[in-house]
């Protein structure tokens, strides 16, 4: 069953991993501006999270099985419309699909997985996140293959969608029923209690020290990869391919820091001194990305922001679980109220890159190591979180 939720994630990685890469060849074929990538990174999580949430709360209070399943069926359509999009539009609508679906396929499974250990939140957060990683570091790779054989970005899509089918039958077989659902549909009041449960949360604070740090610290993990492409292709000059190179070496590095991270994190890691130490050196290895001329020192700067970046993922969300036990599937709902503003972040770096050019927004990015060293706790937090 374990096997089957990383899985899960790991089918979401790859997908990520191939769009990401995929950009500018998307971005040319499709003819769009930094303004409409901005958006088509943006809009979709917008409008996902006022869906989540409902998701999330029937995740808890009626059968989440049946939502895991049902959003895989609906993450392998939103690839197949991917894969038949010609114009910004019916790519925007394929978008708007997937991220919901997502949430039910993905978001339901890293719940249930955090079920299975409620005393090991952030080991669990780190070993789904290598599974992640591996998605991500092969997604490069296939869409290099697919378009070195003339299949292209749609092909990849294609493919995509195929291996989406055999994770969704997977589910099928090893996803069990969660063991508290029920079989009749939730009433209003029950859903409303739900919600109620779920947002009483945020009247403690280190919900939302969790929750604004979740969000900036993206600033350097998905959102930088978002535009890492296109800046090598638009600001450093390089093609596509060289382009291609840079992704593949961030998400291999990725790879294998998540992997290492593991063992780390099942020792007695002192979490937020080790964030502390790893968001200053951020900044400057972030500084020294933007800064310095040329391919090569570039690939090189990469490599010390991706190693700076190391491990703030399951940190941060482990965290945010141990603030919310026996809440997991409403964490969506939960994460639903920052969302919309984290997600303005990508079409907030768009819009400046078409006045001011790509170099210049992308240090925008800085935002989220300085928010980490302002937000993390100085001293030991009394909470229920287990390390």
């Amino acid at each position: 069953m374990t096997f089957a939720y990383l899985l899960i994630e790991f089918i979401d990685e790859l997908v990520f991993g191939v769009g990401e890469t995929a950009w500018p060849l998307i971005r040319n074929d499709l003819a769009l501006t930094y303004s409409q990538i901005g958006l088509l990174i943006s809009l979709p999580g917008i409008l996902a999270a006022f869906i989540e949430p409902f998701l999330g709360i029937l995740g808890d209070v009626w059968r989440r099985r049946l939502l895991i399943l049902g959003g895989g069926i609906l993450f392998t359509v939103s690839l197949i419309l991917t894969a038949l999009s010609h114009s910004f539009v019916p790519l925007m609508i394929s978008f708007i699909l997937f991220n919901p679906s997502s949430g039910a396929f993905v978001g339901l499974a890293q719940a249930n997985l955090m079920d299975s250990a409620p005393e090991r939140y952030e080991q669990n957060m780190a070993r789904w996140t290598s599974a992640g990683s591996l998605g991500n570091v092969l997604g490069p790779l296939v869409l290099g293959i697919f378009v070195y054989f003339g299949l292209g970005w749609r092909g990849t899509y294609a493919m995509l969608a195929t291996v989406s089918t055999f994770c969704v039958l997977a589910a099928f077989r090893w996803v069990m029923p969660d063991p508290a659902s029920v079989a009749h549909f939730p009433s209003f009041q029950s859903v409303f209690d739900g919600f109620r449960a779920a947002f009483s949360a945020l009247k403690r604070g280190e919900v939302w020290r969790w929750l604004i740090l979740l969000e900036f610290s993206d600033l350097m993990l998905d959102v930088f990869l978002g535009f890492l492409a296109l800046y090598f292709v638009d600001v450093v000059g390089v093609t596509e391919a060289q382009a291609g190179v840079a992704v593949t070496i961030w998400l291999v590095l990725g790879m294998l820091t998540d992997f290492l991270f593991i063992p780390i994190i099942d020792t007695r890691l002192d979490s937020m001194k080790f964030m502390r130490v790893t968001a200053l050196l951020g900044i400057f290895a972030l500084s020294i990305f933007l800064l310095v001329p040329g391919f090569i020192p570039k690939l090189i700067a990469i490599v010390l922001v991706n190693i700076c970046n190391t491990g703030w993922y399951p940190i941060l969300k482990g965290r945010l679980y141990s603030a919310m036990p026996g809440q997991s599937a409403s964490l969506m709902a939960i994460e639903s109220v920052t969302a919309p503003f984290a997600k303005l972040f990508p079409f907030l770096v768009g819009l400046l890159a078409d006045q001011f050019g790509l170099g210049s927004a992308i240090w925008l990015l800085m935002l989220g190591p300085i928010a980490l060293m302002i937000g993390l706790p100085r001293r030991p937090e009394r909470s229920r979180e287990a390390a």
